[in-house]
């Protein structure tokens, strides 16, 4: 069954991988999006017809009410993501990440989904196994964590939701991101050959962006059987420290050197493993391997380098 899918922030990081998907499979996408920097990551879908883009800020109602009003299905990506870029911008992670959703959400009739992505840095470091499943105590610490936790409170009130506690993301993307932590060590490992360690013991789960996509389409599918709940995303094969994160990428470039010391802090404090036992229980297992992800970043970052402010 083809639905009008309203998808914010749709020229992000997951919403470049995410609305080809959702394009290929019938539906018809609408994405708002600030580009608020000046990515160009939809260019490639634009003569699809099934497909329409709106350049707006999720915080004006005149914006949303319009979009809202034609989409059986919105999926909000929009957001200031992670706990730096919160912390930088406290004012806006709330009325982005928080004062923004709950509108959105009241706006909504009853009979309207959402699917959306939080995350499972709200586990702090778990219990005292570290291990953390959906039932598992939240403890965030992060402005970024924070808002997220209350934003899925009230997105669990209205039933006819699903909230996804992302892993930490990984892989190469049309809007590409270098800071999440798989594609910063491997972009220091091609560039730098080097990289110093905080933390190094502390684990934390991945997901590949393709397979977030992929969760994604999974929920729109079997949106019965599984609204009104709350997923763990993530693979559960990687459940992996730094130091081990270093060493699956030291693998596939031997030069690669890691150092630890104790030179910072996580703001979230990750350090768990997390069960993704339930959702793998409604039939999705992602498909894109730690290993198989870093050697997709080996060769995307030999087209990528962060020289704005360099020389060579």
């Amino acid at each position: 069954m083809a639905f009008n899918i309203l998808v914010t922030g749709g020229a992000g990081y997951l919403g470049s991988t995410l609305v080809p998907q959702l394009l290929a499979a019938g539906h018809r996408v609408t994405v708002l999006d600030s580009f608020m920097f000046k990515q160009t990551s939809l260019n490639h879908v634009c003569y699809h017809p099934n497909f329409q883009v709106v350049k707006g800020d999720i915080r004006v109602e005149s914006t949303m009410a319009p979009l809202l009003k034609s989409a059986d299905i919105v999926i909000p990506l929009a957001a200031l993501v992670g706990a730096p870029m919160c912390s930088a911008d406290p004012v806006g992670a709330k009325t982005v990440n928080h004062d923004a959703i709950e509108m959105m959400l009241t706006m909504m009739s009853a009979d309207q989904r959402v699917l959306m992505p939080t995350t499972n840095s709200a586990y702090g470091t778990g219990d005292e196994h570290n291990f953390c499943t959906e039932e598992s105590p939240l403890r965030p610490i992060s402005i970024y964590a924070r808002e997220k936790v209350v934003v899925e409170e009230q997105l669990m009130q209205r039933g006819n939701a699903i909230s996804f506690r992302l892993a930490t993301v990984f892989g190469m993307s049309p809007r590409m991101r270098v800071d999440l932590l798989v594609n910063d060590f491997t972009y220091r490992a091609v560039h730098d050959r080097f990289v110093v360690l905080f933390e190094g013991n502390f684990k934390r789960n991945y997901i590949h962006v393709r397979d977030v996509a992929r969760v994604f389409m999974h929920g729109i599918e079997n949106f019965e059987k599984m609204r009104g709940q709350i997923y763990n995303v993530g693979l559960s094969e990687a459940n992996v420290s730094k130091r081990e994160l270093c060493e699956h990428i030291q693998r596939q470039v031997p030069d690669f050197v890691f150092l630890e010391a104790p030179v910072g802090k996580d703001p979230d404090q990750r350090n768990y493993i997390v069960s993704n036992a339930k959702l793998e229980k409604t039939g999705f297992n992602p498909e894109v391997t730690l290993s198989d992800g870093i050697g997709e970043l080996i060769k995307g970052f030999a087209m990528i380098k962060n020289s704005v402010h360099g020389n060579v």
